[in-house]
């Protein structure tokens, strides 16, 4: 089969609406953010005790929780989308900076987890770029491993007993 010049030239039609990938991840992202508030109000009587590095990073994450099930669930590619993608991949930039500063958990300086933040201080300006030179395949995958990886499976794992997530919520 050939195609015309025409048919060659015109941009392909990218879907933007939210599949059944995007509501799972919208849907873990909420739950994930019930977690980490009822866990946060649970420990508020140890709030005193908890580092600024640490306050910081919660905040910066929330944000970046809270956002996420918006971002993916509502209309993409407006004006509302790309100013709410900024604060959240700023978010998550700066989730991941502070993160070097929370040091001495289990006896180290850093640890496994600081890879991952290593990997969002590179991937962050990846998400932005994409969506900028509206690469929305690429722009759609980068985001999905970011929520994927950086949210719900690091997020995850701020929840056994031994960490604050986990001492707040299930003492």
């Amino acid at each position: 089969m050939t195609t015309t010049t025409a048919e060659a030239a015109s941009p392909r039609v990218v879907n933007l609406a939210p599949d059944t990938f995007d509501r799972i991840l919208a849907g873990v992202a909420l739950v994930l953010l019930a977690a980490v508030a009822s866990a946060i109000w649970r420990g508020r009587a140890e709030w005193g005790d908890v580092p600024v590095f640490i306050w910081a990073h919660i905040a910066t994450i929330l944000v970046a929780v809270a956002l996420t099930p918006l971002m993916l669930l509502r209309r993409r590619g407006d004006r509302l989308h790309r100013r709410l993608g900024w604060i959240w991949v700023s978010a998550l930039f700066f989730t991941a900076l502070f993160t070097f500063g929370i040091r001495g958990v289990n006896g180290a300086n850093l640890s496994w987890i600081h890879l991952l933040s290593a990997w969002t201080l590179t991937q962050v300006p990846m998400i932005a770029w994409t969506a900028r030179t509206h690469r929305v395949n690429w722009h759609r995958h980068s985001v999905r491993g970011m929520i994927v990886g950086a949210l719900i499976i690091a997020g995850a794992f701020t929840f056994p007993v031994e960490r604050l997530m986990g001492h707040w919520l299930f003492r």
